[in-house]
């Protein structure tokens, strides 16, 4: 997605970003300087982590909601819950495993990085062994991590992205933070398999296993070439100066026929057919696209930012538009989303008679939750509208919590990077859920949260009744403490929050909390992956 910039011209814009990572850098723990990349060791926390509440509420009391309202399981997609980033192919952003009930939970980290190594999608094998791509100034690093001790199990490296060396030679690390690019988005299959673009335009489908010796490798077992298809003239080390274009893979994602979709972030939209290796592409003239997007039996979701799509693709297997509905995009981009649009992954939810689809807007004043009927003879019909936040405060850029007729949203008006919230800041925050009317007639607010939750990618527990989010409030002595905030989903009530680490390091940046099947929840943060379990029975 595009960021619209105010203010100072190009030169005025590098100062910024070269104060801001220079604050970044002084509040960063002097540990960071003197251990090496390599050494697997916890996250070092900033001062200050003593003098904040380690642990705030009770253990709260699991009580599972039915499982009937989950999702349809995607044929060609791991099962939900640990399938990518938002945990199913309806981007549901919702588990059936129970996270921690808050029992004396206890913290773990994994440092992946000098600086850098955020985790982002993270994803489980059926053995329960964790999948994920964490990024570095290096290049992305394809991850098997042990679900325990975090220890990497095996690894697979992925070029540089061309924003990476744009930002480290043009001094604009923006470049880096409003890229999704490069498979932060990936999706794990149904055979165990990682799928991925990276930054060089190809698809690769990868496997991994155990050699003879007992060691983990990953394998490359697919490469489809995208390059004919997509400029490519991007930076790179031996390219400074690209005269061409270059249009990066954001996110690929299957259809349930099998075939591999994938969208570039200038609006380009295409399919691989796995067996032939055929491509077809089509293109959305004007349009970009940041977000992932959403498959289900009747056909492909997807948001620009200009409009909300339904796609299906045709006998070729050329993508086909099946209705197309704009929205408000507002006047300009907001601090807490990448672009001048939508900043949501498209969240499918409801049943077979009520099918809907969800978003939300950029409008100027307050932002509005869109629900949509997904298709029939109704498709794309706009069932509710609803707006969220306080006026002048409000948007998002992370996708919705589905449920049943439920959506959940949070609040990250406020939030751009890692250097937004130093030194004791925090966001105006807020939660809402809203529920559709059960006759699709339109929609209600149910509650709404005060927690502040800057950048994350939420998630709920059917199994518990619990959401789950990454929460930072204001600190008059500059102390930036983050805590796992568990959130009740029928009251909005806040059951406990349990400290994670203190300073930018301990920033998740946009990365998920991701549930596993052990009931841990681990969060991706700009330094690496914490986990957080319960280390005594659940009442």
């Amino acid at each position: 997605m595009r960021h619209r910039l105010f203010g100072p011209g190009r030169s005025g814009l590098r100062a910024r970003a070269a104060t801001a990572v220079a604050a970044l850098v002084l509040t960063l723990p002097a540990a960071v300087a003197l251990a090496p990349a390599a050494r697997a060791a916890p996250i070092p926390p900033a001062p200050g982590h003593r003098l904040v509440p380690q642990y705030e509420g009770a253990p709260a009391t699991a009580a599972p909601l039915p499982a009937d309202q989950a999702p349809p399981q995607h044929p060609y997609l791991a099962p939900n819950g640990r399938a990518g980033m938002h945990g199913d192919g309806a981007s549901s952003d919702t588990h059936p495993f129970p996270g921690p009930l808050g029992a004396e939970p206890a913290v773990s980290s994994e440092r992946m990085a000098a600086l850098g190594g955020e985790c982002a999608t993270v994803t489980f094998d059926s053995g329960g062994r964790i999948l994920t791509v964490c990024g570095t100034f290096q290049g992305f690093r394809l991850k098997l991590l042990d679900p325990k001790s975090l220890d990497t199990l095996a690894e697979y490296r992925l070029p540089q992205r061309p924003s990476t060396v744009e930002a480290l030679t043009r001094l604009d690390f923006s470049k880096i933070f409003k890229d999704t690019s490069g498979g932060a988005y990936f999706y794990l299959d149904d055979k165990d398999r990682v799928v991925l673009a990276d930054s060089r335009q190809h698809v690769l489908r990868l496997s991994h296993g155990r050699s003879a010796d007992g060691r983990w490798h990953f394998a490359v077992d697919r490469d489809w070439d995208l390059t004919p298809y997509v400029p490519h003239d991007c930076v790179g080390w031996s390219n400074l100066h690209p005269r061409g274009q270059c249009d990066p893979v954001t996110s690929v994602q299957p259809d349930w026929d099998g075939r591999i979709w994938w969208v570039t972030r200038k609006g380009r939209i295409g399919t691989i057919a796995p067996d032939s290796g055929a491509i077809r592409t089509v293109r959305l003239p004007g349009e970009e696209i940041q977000n992932s997007f959403s498959a289900a039996e009747d056909g492909i979701s997807l948001v620009s930012d200009h409009a909300l799509y339904s796609l299906r693709a045709d006998s070729s297997g050329t993508p086909r538009i099946q209705w197309r509905r704009t929205y408000d995009r507002g006047t300009g981009g907001k601090p807490g989303s990448i672009n001048q649009g939508s900043g949501t992954t498209p969240t499918l939810l409801g049943d077979a008679a009520h099918p809907y689809v969800a978003i939300t807007d950029n409008a100027d004043d307050r932002m509005n939750v869109l629900v949509l009927r997904r298709s029939g003879p109704d498709a794309g019909r706009l069932v509710c509208k609803v707006p969220v936040f306080t006026a002048g405060a409000s948007t998002t850029d992370n996708s919705l919590i589905g449920y049943g007729r439920s959506l959940v949203v949070e609040n990250n008006y406020g939030y751009e990077n890692v250097t937004s919230l130093l030194l004791g800041k925090s966001v105006v925050g807020g939660i809402t859920r809203i529920d559709i009317r059960p006759d699709g007639s339109g929609c209600d607010t149910v509650w709404e949260s005060r927690e502040r939750s800057p950048s994350t990618v939420a998630k709920l527990s059917t199994a518990n009744g619990l959401l789950y989010y990454y929460t930072k409030d204001p600190h008059r002595l500059g102390i930036d403490a983050w805590y796992l905030t568990a959130v009740d989903f029928r009251t909005g009530q806040t059951r406990f929050k349990r400290l994670t680490g203190t300073g930018p390091l301990y920033d998740n940046n946009w990365a998920p909390i991701t549930l596993g099947p052990d009931g841990t929840a681990y969060i991706g943060v700009f330094n690496g992956l914490v986990a957080v379990r319960d280390t005594r029975p659940r009442p």
